[in-house]
């Protein structure tokens, strides 16, 4: 397949996962039966059906899957609805690798981890997450704290469970909105559970969900003792065009396709408070 990222491929969607009543896993390969294209943690590409519209969306598997790649996505507006009415053996158009990833093997490298995710944020986790277990040995004990509004709506539930759970240096934390009767896990919100867990603050954290979860689990570890300069988020929602010409995701000197769309929070505190 061609390699230019400016030039849409196209892909066939090999298998469709149903994930919770809103959110489906789609595995993409290209023409040849390959994996697409190479990608590094954190980043995105556009998928887009012909005649109906083009979206930016995460790739939640890990650069480490050597046959395809997949992308988590939630019925949200005209183009996910169509997504989530394929089946298995359509095809899509794709473009990417978009933006800069996770510093994976750079500033997180020997580091303990910890990863906060609320909803569909998992997303854009999914995939560093299982970079890091794939080399697990590069890096300390891992922490992941994830939310949802409830048990059917916790994304890649299954393979937390049999997968994440069972895996030595790995600490799962998992919490919903309000009580249910199968669920006998934490209630409650996500910035107030990592402020009941209480992590020590030699971690680095790695955070994405709803811009009013962040805020306040922002400001959760704040108390505890962070640093801005220890926490990382991806704003890949700001993206359009992904290349830098539309200016959407224009944020005063950086453009978040360009220079993002992974930031330091002390990165996003020099710039104009529009995100």
């Amino acid at each position: 397949m061609r390699q230019d990222p400016l030039i849409p491929m196209i892909g066939q969607v090999t298998n469709i996962r149903v994930d919770t009543p809103d959110v489906k896993t789609f595995r993409v390969v290209g023409l040849d039966g390959k994996k697409p294209f190479v990608h590094i943690p954190g980043q995105c590409a556009m998928l887009s059906i012909p005649g109906v519209g083009e979206a930016l969306f995460s790739i939640t598997s890990s650069p480490t899957e050597p046959d395809f790649i997949e992308f988590s996505i939630k019925k949200c507006g005209c183009v996910t609805a169509w997504l989530h009415a394929m089946e298995p053996g359509q095809q899509v158009t794709i473009r990417g690798p978009y933006g800069n990833g996770f510093p994976v093997d750079t500033d997180f490298a020997g580091k303990d981890l910890l990863f906060i995710a609320g909803g569909i944020g998992l997303a854009p986790l999914h995939s560093v997450i299982n970079y890091c277990r794939h080399y697990r040995s590069r890096y300390g004990k891992i922490d992941i704290v994830y939310g949802s509004r409830s048990k059917q709506d916790l994304v890649d539930f299954e393979e937390i469970l049999n997968v994440w759970c069972k895996e030595d240096g790995i600490n799962v934390h998992l919490t919903i909105d309000r009580e249910q009767p199968d669920w006998d896990g934490h209630v409650g919100f996500v910035p107030n559970y990592v402020k009941e867990l209480g992590f020590d603050t030699n971690k680095t954290v790695v955070m994405c969900g709803p811009p009013v979860m962040i805020k306040f689990t922002l400001a959760g570890l704040m108390e505890l003792g962070f640093a801005r300069e220890q926490v990382y988020t991806t704003m890949e929602l700001k993206m359009k065009c992904a290349l830098g010409k539309c200016g959407r995701c224009n944020i005063g000197s950086k453009y978040v396709c360009k220079d993002g769309p992974v930031f330091r929070f002390d990165q996003l505190d020099a710039l104009p408070d529009e995100y």
